[in-house]
């Protein structure tokens, strides 16, 4: 299942909140014969009341403007995927969910197209590597809600005490670089989070720095066990880790949220982060610096995307109230406002665009220009759920004393060839 954007907070912990919600004035004088019934992820920064907000007041100027109502449900990260899912399987899907995968919905016919929703003004604005990812057979079904990218973040203070005057720009100036720091005293010179929580998106960075396509190759097929990713992690273990340049623990052991509080604390040199740990890392005090994330020799052709969802179903037949839904909440101003108020990325050209020339947005400005040019997971494959959760499990042990990244990557390459097999 695709990792949510953005780290939990403790309000995530709470059950789903309903809102519902009537517009003060809807056209025609009517109250309108059709409630759509959208349900949401909650992405509240800090504990705050953001998601809830945001949906209630674009709802209200929804409503005053259609003959349409709303009714929002916003559900914990922890918690939505299998809401929507038992919904769905008991007949009773939502018009519109805003969640992390769409694919198996999408292979079981259960979602409009983006071509049966949304205007083409609308349609055409989707930055493309989120309208490839959001593709089944060359059919988009995943309309992107906001997404994400990669940049190598570094603590310039901490850099300042080594003696470092640059950022690294290819692998061997990052094993420099960590080395320094190492000698330095940094308890992470760079922090490697293998763990489960997010492995999978570290591991791409670095296989798309070897040259590789990531997980898949060109065609869309599986090639975890490629010559250039098996190259690629065997780099990562004898120059960062074998050395003692990630720091105490495995790899495998570090998960992402523990990798940014340590870095947050003045404790990690250099790691891979994502624009709301450039905010909390600058509110923590944290002299930050941001480059383009290396490459084996140089800044690589692209870098890792990441991107949420949103959709509509068919079960209530409500095509074109659900496509009136959206031709709104595309605009610019709505994907703006959510993007800025959760430290994310718009997924339309114009509010890109809009955004990177900002100066209120200027912290953002490096993610911008990276984010047309990245690569997502293939999650337009049923089989990447499971085998994702595969990946995050099992990825870590190919920083073991003993293990070779040959043979973890066989394995979870014979079970990517099984997923295909099945998906077929």
């Amino acid at each position: 299942m695709q990792r949510h954007l953005l780290t939990l907070t403790a309000a995530a912990a709470a059950l789903g909140t309903t809102i519902a919600l009537t517009g003060c004035g809807a056209s025609g004088g009517s109250s309108g014969d059709v409630t759509l019934k959208l349900i949401a992820a909650e992405y509240n920064v800090d504990g705050a009341q953001s998601t809830k907000t945001y949906w209630a007041d674009l709802v209200e100027e929804f409503e005053s403007k259609h003959d349409i109502k709303v009714e929002a449900t916003i559900v914990p990260w922890t918690e939505i995927h299998a809401k929507v899912a038992q919904l769905v399987k008991d007949g009773k899907a939502p018009d519109i969910a805003q969640i992390g995968t769409y694919a198996d919905y999408a292979d079981d016919d259960k979602l409009y197209s983006a071509d049966q929703l949304l205007s083409i003004p609308v349609q055409s604005n989707f930055l493309r590597p989120l309208v490839d990812a959001g593709e089944q057979r060359r059919v988009q079904y995943g309309l992107p809600f906001a997404a994400s990218t990669r940049l190598l973040f570094y603590n310039k203070e901490l850099f300042a005490e080594a003696g470092i005057t640059e950022a690294p720009t290819t692998w061997d100036e990052l094993r420099d670089t960590a080395a320094q720091l190492k000698d330095a005293g940094v308890k992470y010179p760079y922090a490697l989070p293998l763990g489960p929580e997010e492995a999978h998106i570290e591991t791409m960075l670095w296989m798309l720095g070897g040259g590789s396509n990531g997980f898949v190759d060109p065609g869309g097929s599986y090639a975890l066990n490629s010559k250039e990713n098996q190259s690629a992690l065997k780099w990562v273990k004898s120059n960062l880790v074998e050395p003692g340049l990630t720091g105490p623990g495995a790899p495998g052991e570090l998960n992402r949220e523990d990798a940014f509080k340590a870095f947050n604390k003045g404790e990690v040199g250099m790691l891979n982060g994502h624009p709301s740990l450039a905010r909390k890392a600058e509110e923590a005090g944290i002299d930050l610096g941001q480059v383009p994330v290396p490459g084996k020799d140089g800044k690589p052709k692209t870098t890792a995307g990441v991107a949420d969802w949103i959709m509509g179903f068919k079960e209530n037949g409500h095509r074109e109230e659900i496509g009136k839904f959206f031709n709104f909440l595309f605009t610019d101003k709505n994907v703006m406002a959510f993007a800025s108020q959760n430290d994310l990325l718009p997924p339309t050209v114009s509010a890109s665009e809009a955004m990177e020339v900002d100066p209120e947005h200027k912290a953002l400005k490096d993610f911008l220009v990276e984010l047309p040019t990245s690569l997502l997971p293939p999650l337009n494959k049923t089989s990447w759920g499971p085998l994702n959760e595969e990946i995050k499990k099992n990825i870590g042990r190919t920083m073991e004393p003993g293990r070779s990244p040959e043979s973890v990557l066989a394995d979870l390459a014979q079970k990517a060839e099984e997923a295909e097999n099945r998906e077929e």
